[in-house]
């Protein structure tokens, strides 16, 4: 039975409920799985006490966090891998100067790219930023982590990371539960060579960084978040962190274990005295060779990528098979099968979704369409097979003007679009629509067609800046359409995708105007704001087959065989269909009709 002050928590409440406990005043984030339930987690739970927001993007976000510090309250912010990308340009200058209250930033690496563009490792950019890191193997640590490393941040005056995977992010293990530190901020206190981070003042701070990690590293040798396991093996040592600690720990091998919480910097005083008593050391760590390649660095021999892959997670299947190849194990046990893994599901647009008849028109028009990130990437993957480019937050405009402008330097100027959510345009897309205005030919062919739902889809639902037109709620209300205008934009068109006869005119009298021009759609996220209108059937004596409704790409509807009817007719299952009309409205024969 369960201690009754431990709980079963995923890794991101237990980072949520670890600031809770460490006195945390001020948490910030921009939704991206895999953290996305870190903020929503403090928000639901711990409002009272700690002030909470979804910043249009991760730069925000780490400001908002980098002040809150400034000013004395220990602050959080989380993100995914990616969006520190967007964060760089802040956080890079910011580890120069000293924090006041402690600060967080938490990174939230994808191994496997399960919901991401691109596998990167930000062990890689807390070092490139001179920034502590620690790495937690489950819950209970991730709670505990979060409180030490506000704890360091505060002792040394520097940001740290806490840097975990989507594994486990999302896997459940038990928390004990703590009371609250109450901390008491002094508030901001001026200091023009530690908050001004310009030359002369960042000259001596270039030094203050080096000597803040040379004495981290100092201090990492008996920290007991790094945790020796001792064997009579003298063959081999493994050094690990994280959640591949967990797995190594299933084979139940009898082998030392060298598992570091903090790997930034690297106790490595201690490794090099541990390197003397073992034959080999085998580093095993998901991703880039990160540990691997620091032991290297200080002259400690040790192999790793050469028997684990650098690309996707370490289950208990790969490291076995690796450390079989490492000799270290002779037989394997848990040799993955091919036909273990589960059957792939398509991913779809949800039923309702209010996406979907724009991309059933732009597909009908076979124009090279650039998309952005969002449940419109959906649209770049069968069946819908829409998008041709597709990169990162608010990329499409810029990218739709390169290939505009590269096409008519070569005499082939033809019609190009560009598709962007509403949360992605705050995000990131402003500056790149404010560039659109830019050296503009006559000539030019550009649709940008802005997808305004509402929400924050994707990652769960949370608000974007034009929320409030469609909740009161929100307490953000942007009309886009007058920032648009006020930007420069004289054609904007509104138009509502659910009408779509006229909308299809007027997207495809867009795409055939020579010059600039924005559409904004109008319905909102069917998931998000449960839209439910009387559903749809299909007449089976009408219906011809010929599977227009069905190429919508929406849930409820199938082929199936009516009892009597030879040939296969479309259907709608009345449970998942919300009333959006759009089948009805592709029906050449009208065979799909509303229900009283």
């Amino acid at each position: 039975m369960m201690d009754e002050n431990k709980v079963l928590m995923t890794g991101n409440q237990a980072i949520a409920r670890g600031f809770y406990e460490a006195g945390g005043q001020v948490a910030s984030s921009y939704p991206g799985s895999p953290t996305v339930d870190i903020l929503q987690s403090v928000k639901d739970n711990y409002k009272a006490e700690i002030y909470s927001e979804f910043s249009v993007n991760e730069k925000v976000a780490l400001e908002v966090a980098i002040g809150a510090s400034f000013s004395g309250a220990r602050a959080m912010v989380s993100m995914k891998h990616v969006g520190v990308n967007i964060a760089a340009d802040p956080m890079m200058t910011f580890t120069q100067s000293g924090t006041n209250g402690g600060f967080l930033l938490v990174t939230g690496d994808d191994p496997g790219m399960a919901s991401s563009q691109n596998e990167q490792d930000n062990r890689i950019m807390g070092k490139f930023a001179n920034m502590a890191i620690l790495d937690p193997s489950d819950s209970q640590e991730a709670k505990e982590f979060t409180k030490l490393a506000l704890k360091v941040s505060e002792e040394n005056s520097t940001p740290v990371m806490l840097r975990i995977t989507s594994r486990l992010c999302h896997s459940r293990s038990a928390v004990e539960l703590c009371e609250r530190f109450e901390p008491e901020p002094d508030g901001f206190e001026k200091d023009k060579s530690n908050f001004n981070m310009i030359p002369p003042n960042t000259f001596e701070k270039q030094h203050s960084m080096k000597s803040r990690i040379e004495k981290l590293q100092q201090k990492a040798v008996n920290m007991d978040i790094n945790i020796f396991e001792e064997s009579k093996n003298k063959d081999f040592l493994i050094i690990t962190s994280g959640i591949v600690y967990n797995n190594i720990k299933e084979l139940g091998l009898d082998i030392p274990i060298y598992k570091l919480g903090m790997i930034y910097p690297l106790p490595i005083d201690k490794i090099r005295e541990l390197s003397s008593e073992y034959k080999n050391i085998i580093v095993i760590e998901e991703m880039t060779p990160f540990i691997e390649n620091e032991l290297k660095i200080n002259g400690i021999s040790c192999e790793g990528k050469k028997y684990f892959s650098f690309t996707g997670e370490l289950g208990i299947e790969e490291i076995e098979m690796g450390l079989k190849e490492a000799g270290v194990v002779k037989e394997v046990k848990y040799a993955l099968k091919k036909n273990d893994h589960a059957v792939p599901r398509l991913p779809m647009f949800c039923a309702g979704c209010p996406h979907r008849p724009v991309f059933d028109i732009l597909k009908k028009s076979g124009k090279t369409v650039v998309g952005d990130i969002g449940c419109y990437s959906l649209a770049a993957i069968f069946p819908l097979e829409v998008l041709d480019v597709e990169i990162s937050m608010g990329s499409s405009l810029g990218i739709m003007k390169g290939i505009a402008k590269a096409n008519a330097l070569r005499g082939k100027a033809e019609p190009i679009v560009a598709v962007i959510g509403d949360g992605t345009f705050f995000h990131s897309g402003m500056t790149g629509m404010v560039n659109m205005l830019h050296q503009i030919d006559p000539k030019d062919n550009m649709t940008i067609i802005i997808l305004n739902n509402g929400t924050t889809a994707m990652t769960g639902g949370q608000h974007t800046a034009s929320s409030g037109s469609y909740s009161k709620e929100d307490d953000m209300n942007v009309d886009m359409r007058k920032l648009l205008e006020g930007m420069g934009f004289d054609r904007v068109k509104i138009v509502d995708q659910f009408k779509y006869k006229s909308a299809k005119e007027t997207i495809e009298a867009e795409m055939k105007h020579n010059g600039l021009s924005v559409i904004i759609t109008t319905r909102p996220c069917a998931l998000k704001f449960k839209v439910k209108e009387p559903q749809f059937y299909v007449d089976p004596q009408v219906c011809i087959g010929c599977r227009k409704c069905v190429k919508t790409n929406c849930p409820p509807i199938q082929m199936k065989k009516y009892e009597g009817i030879e040939k296969l007719k479309s259907s709608i299952n009345p449970d998942m269909c919300v009333g959006c009309s759009v089948c009805a409205q592709v029906c050449p024969v009208n065979a799909i009709k509303r229900s009283k």
